[in-house]
């Protein structure tokens, strides 16, 4: 595959690579990125799916959407916004893959956004969500939590929830990345919490497994 170069410091990357070859995702392809927030995955999916390709960034904040495109911009991609919530996912066309992450934690009915996403899908389309189980991950060996989170566990029971859309569940797995000390991944956890990344100096981090779960939508 391609060396994805928007998620070059993307400490969840590997898990992403894997479910975007077990699809086989490539030249020619529409693509939706549902919740795509700055657009790091939106515009690696541009440089799978090429000229030819399509890739719709969705978000429910314009200024989000903005971002996207400007990083689209910046890596000459070919991407289409769109401000719109999962839960009203409505595009232009069907597409041959919906994907999203970190989303469903964050929304009230994940069920109806994963509905959306399979009505989005072609027959013979894929659905690929990636989602945490916050509460697994440890620093120094403490619990990790997200006190903003709807779902913070959501990962636990994702294979249960995309099976209830009808889709054929294909695939499943979890991956947590773990560092000690200072760098790429005790960089993350203090944009995401707001700690200073010195006080992780000594710490023992495993971020939370996130959950992957490869669907998809048969005739």
């Amino acid at each position: 595959m391609a060396e994805l170069l928007a998620l070059r410091n993307d400490v969840y990357r590997r898990p992403l690579e894997t479910a975007l070859q077990r699809v086989q995702v490539g030249p020619g392809w529409s693509c939706v990125d549902v919740g795509a927030g700055s657009g790091d995955v939106s515009v690696a999916l541009a440089e799978l799916v090429g000229a030819y390709g399509r890739v719709y960034a969705v978000d429910s904040d314009p200024g989000a959407c903005n971002e996207v495109a400007r990083l689209a911009a910046q890596f000459h991609a070919q991407v289409i916004t769109i401000t719109q919530a999962g839960e009203d996912l409505l595009l232009p066309e069907q597409v041959d893959l919906a994907f999203s992450r970190f989303l469903l934690l964050h929304v009230t009915d994940p069920s109806a956004v994963l509905s959306k996403m399979a009505m989005a899908l072609k027959v013979g389309g894929w659905v690929v969500v990636q989602e945490p189980i916050t509460s697994a991950g440890r620093i120094n060996g403490d619990p990790f939590s997200m006190a903003d989170a709807k779902n913070p566990d959501i990962g636990a029971i994702l294979p249960k929830l995309v099976a209830e859309t009808g889709l054929e569940v294909r695939d499943t797995w979890a991956e947590s990345p773990v560092s000690f000390g200072l760098g790429p991944i005790a960089s993350y956890l203090a944009e995401i919490t707001s700690i200073p990344e010195d006080d992780f100096i000594g710490e023992s981090i495993v971020l939370p497994p996130l959950v992957t779960v490869v669907a998809g939508k048969v005739g």
